[in-house]
């Protein structure tokens, strides 16, 4: 029985760490341009989700 375990080079791992921490950023950013977005709209948050949703349901019965 062979082992392969230990096979990635590792700028291989490099790579991938970068990866996974340029996806974290990138999630953090989202964040909070997403907040600010929220707190500009106050009470008008919940009328936008109602308008989405509404949309979407128009699009899945095709009345759009």
């Amino acid at each position: 029985m062979t082992d392969s375990r230990g096979t990635l080079a590792v700028e291989t791992l490099l790579k991938i760490v970068l990866a996974l921490v340029a996806v974290l950023l990138v999630l953090q950013i989202l964040q909070t341009l997403l907040s600010g977005v929220a707190s500009l709209l106050g009470p008008f948050l919940f009328l936008v989700q109602l308008t989405i949703a509404v949309l979407i349901i128009l699009w899945l019965v095709d009345r759009i």
